[in-house]
């Protein structure tokens, strides 16, 4: 009888850490993919708000037609990219220069930095690279909460039973890492 209550408790113990385990997974791959479905969001909202960026500044910039076309060709990337970290990382690293060298463009010209519809649109698009920012910062703390988890003993034993893989990392890319030259 005594060996019958011992076995009934071991096995209890090991359904409830098994369930738990299990539990951990599930919440820390929806927490990756929430993670990353934010970044998405910021993103695409970034690329919003280009168009009626390089609109604004086309009136007044006519003959910078490098640097409009450079910054629409880096949006036309991103949005073409694949919806992976990796796929995602090198062409919004892309504009992102593109866009500072259009603001820095702005400096030449005093009238268009006195119009209220560009200020107000470099505004919501620095708000939104900040938001961007934080998203990645978000995401890669999840994905290193999820990598620790299906890598640490016991709970790697059913992830990988359960084909759970581990994720990257939402990194910048080398050209993002150098500081641009800047000439005036």
């Amino acid at each position: 009888m005594v060996w019958l209550v011992v076995l009934l408790v071991i096995a209890v113990v090991v359904v409830v850490a098994g369930v738990v385990m299990y539990n951990g997974l599930i919440r820390s791959k929806n927490q990756v993919e929430n993670a990353w479905s934010q970044i998405d969001v910021q993103l695409k909202r970034r690329l919003d708000l280009v168009p009626n960026l390089v609109e604004t500044v086309k009136g007044y910039a006519t003959h910078e037609r490098e640097t409009l076309e450079a910054v629409i060709e880096a949006r036309n990337a991103a949005v073409a990219a694949p919806d992976t970290p990796a796929g995602q990382s090198a062409p919004n690293d892309v504009l992102s220069g593109a866009l500072s060298r259009l603001f820095a463009l702005s400096e030449s010209y005093p009238e268009l930095r006195a119009n209220q519809n560009f200020l107000a649109l470099q505004e919501e698009l620095t708000a939104t690279e900040g938001r961007v920012a934080y998203a990645r910062q978000f995401y890669n703390d999840s994905v290193l909460s999820y990598n620790n988890k299906i890598e640490s003993v016991p709970t790697n034993v059913m992830a990988n039973s359960l084909g759970y893989r581990e994720r990257e990392y939402f990194e910048a890319e080398e050209s993002a890492r150098t500081v641009p030259n800047v000439e005036f």
